[in-house]
């Protein structure tokens, strides 16, 4: 059997399926973040590994600035899909011999400009030789406090769903000088109980499908309510992934106030209701499209 004729998810499913979790581990593989439990009382520690990969998150004659960028950018994006604060970083560059020096140094000028921007410290890391595209990997630790966390799983058939910003148009550069919705997030879990968020990497239509399957319940959404790039048609804005925006449930009681509170708050990022969590036996996806799908 082939990766493209399992999928990403299947793969990862099998992959992981014998991996050990400790006591210490309260949320392993399967959330944006990994959560175990923290050195002091009250907090619990935050950890993810991503990358980038030359030919498939970015195109060979984009800006290094800009890739180092992305590359840092898309890793603190996991750690706002649970209201974390990162904290440490370390970074693994693969790249060609013949690759310019000036190319590399660019990166790391990318990588340094988010983590400076949300107090993120790069510690260390590794470099390697490689014949085929260049990768950059980051890895990131941070805490999150233990009455804050927020996961996938716990949305609520009723629950409110909203989204931050615009959707679509990550083919326009869009995926590349994005901001991490830390920010956002953190004053979201300061005020109001948000049962169930994620980023959006992969598209609206891949991700919300994995919220509600985590929740153990189904989703209604209303498609013309989605909020477009401009330019950005409906299948784009479900589909094109990267947008790297805060998807959340939250109690319908909550929404009013959400809504008034955010545009003082956040006056030039727009907030959007969508649609809402569902029963499994009413909500729907068979027409809401797939997003993007490694492998596939």
């Amino acid at each position: 059997m082939k990766l493209r004729e399992l999928g990403e998810e299947r793969l990862v499913a099998q992959l992981v399926a014998r991996c050990k979790a400790g006591r210490k581990v309260i949320a392993g593989p399967g959330d944006d973040c990994a959560v175990v439990a923290g050195p002091g009382a009250g907090r619990l520690l935050l950890l993810k590994t991503d990358c980038v990969v030359e030919g498939i998150h970015f195109r060979s004659n984009e800006s290094p600035l800009a890739i180092g960028w992305k590359a840092m950018a898309r890793t603190l994006s996991d750690f706002a899909a649970m209201s974390g604060r990162p904290q440490f970083a370390l970074v693994t560059l693969i790249a060609p011999a013949g690759r310019e020096v000036r190319w590399t140094k660019e990166i790391y000028r990318g990588l340094r400009r988010v983590a400076d921007r949300f107090a993120v410290a790069i510690v260390g890391g590794e470099t390697s030789e490689i014949e085929g595209p260049a990768v950059v990997s980051i890895s990131v630790v941070g805490t999150v406090e233990k009455d804050r966390w927020v996961s996938r799983d716990g949305g609520k058939a009723g629950d409110v769903l909203f989204v931050t910003g615009k959707l679509g148009g990550s083919i326009r550069r869009k995926h590349l000088n994005f901001i991490p919705r830390i920010d956002e997030a953190r004053w979201l879990t300061a005020r109001f109980r948000i049962h169930a968020m994620m980023d959006l990497s992969d598209g609206i239509g891949a991700d919300l499908p994995r919220l509600a399957a985590a929740s153990g319940v189904g989703f209604e959404v209303d498609l013309k309510a989605l909020p477009r790039t401009r330019g950005c048609s409906v299948p784009q804005a479900i589909n094109d992934g990267e947008d790297y925006e805060l998807l959340f449930a939250l109690s319908p009681n909550d929404a009013g106030s959400l809504e008034a509170k955010w545009r003082k708050k956040f006056p030039r990022l727009s907030l959007t209701r969508i649609g809402s969590l569902q029963r499994r036996s009413t909500g729907s996806k068979q027409q809401f499209g797939r997003g993007y799908v490694h492998f596939q």
